[in-house]
């Protein structure tokens, strides 16, 4: 395997989670590398539709022939938080809006390994690259622009709570100390910023993790507004889905899979002043059912990819 391959994460679970009607739609959130796309296409039949979405203009370019040439394909250039506006732009067969006709909705929320590999996209502090980590490279504010003029109060506050990062108030000192003698342009730079800001672990606190693992990671949540976009991704999804429909998330942070289980666990249940009462308003009955507990990649699927160790998927389906 190429050092570049893409292997989608719980495709097993997340397949199942789908429940895969051989005629129905579906909706891939976020494209990726097509690794979870390609599993749902095999089960499809001529009748299927499977719609691609990713705000990565190189996600959708790198999509190969047999996704691109196939009629039962489309993917768009957009993020999930337009899914309201993405889907109901498309028709079904009878011409009328695909909103209230998708049979399974996947989100999968990680960074691609090409993402993560290629270093001018600025992802990783373990190949030397422009510090961009922006998911549309032509759009919004890339990491080094936005490390420029942060204040150190808000970049303390946003690795300490995306990154959950213990360190973060001397992290946050070191980088604006650092930018005062030269602009921070490359993610070695960063790197080396964190490493040197941070004491060195022993005992309990050692880790195998690079001391800049959880800062480069708060930066690329705050810089594409990831949680803002999940958090409308998923008040949009239930007007999507038919009622059958599956909702399946695949989450890698505890942010995120916190959001998503409030999330799927509030759709599940009336609102406090209706439960227990015998007849409830239909705007206030539950919108989804939560199917099974969340879903963590087996010890075996760790070892083949190390990426899937935080996963979580959640499934729900629309009642």
């Amino acid at each position: 395997m190429s050092s570049n391959a893409h292997v989608p994460v719980l495709l097993g679970p997340g397949l199942k989670g789908l429940r895969i009607k051989p005629g129905g739609c579906y909706v891939a959130g976020t494209f990726g590398r097509g690794g979870h796309s390609r599993e749902i296409l095999k089960q499809l039949n001529a009748n299927g539709r499977l719609i691609g979405i990713d705000r990565d203009p190189q996600a959708i370019a790198s999509a190969d022939i047999t996704l691109t040439d196939d009629p039962r394909v489309e993917l768009i250039k957009g993020d999930f938080a337009q899914l309201t506006t993405l889907i109901g732009e498309r028709e079904d067969a009878v011409g009328g809006s695909l909103i209230g006709k998708v049979d399974g909705l996947l989100l999968d929320l990680g960074v691609s390994s090409p993402q993560l590999d290629e270093a001018d996209r600025g992802f990783s502090f373990l190949r030397d690259g422009p510090l961009d980590m922006r998911m549309d490279p032509d759009s919004g504010v890339s990491a080094s622009d936005w490390l420029a003029s942060v204040d150190e109060i808000t970049l303390r506050r946003i690795i300490s709570k995306l990154g959950e990062e213990r360190h973060a108030a001397r992290i946050a000192r070191a980088v604006v100390a650092a930018r005062e003698n030269a602009p921070i342009r490359r993610t070695s730079e960063l790197a080396a910023i964190v490493e040197a800001a941070v004491p060195a672990a022993h005992g309990k606190h050692r880790s195998r993790k690079h001391p800049a693992t959880k800062t480069f990671q708060a930066i690329r949540i705050s810089i594409n507004g990831e949680l803002e976009q999940l958090e409308s991704a998923l008040a949009q999804a239930v007007d999507l889905l038919r009622q059958g429909g599956r909702l399946c998330v695949i989450s890698f942070h505890s942010l995120e899979d916190r959001m998503v289980k409030r999330f799927m666990r509030d759709s599940s249940r009336e609102p406090e002043p209706y439960r227990g009462m015998p007849s409830i308003p239909e705007a206030y009955r539950p919108k989804l059912r939560i199917i099974g507990k969340a879903i963590a990649a087996t010890a075996e699927e760790i070892a083949v990819n190390r990426r899937a160790r935080s996963a979580r998927l959640r499934v729900a389906e629309r009642t």
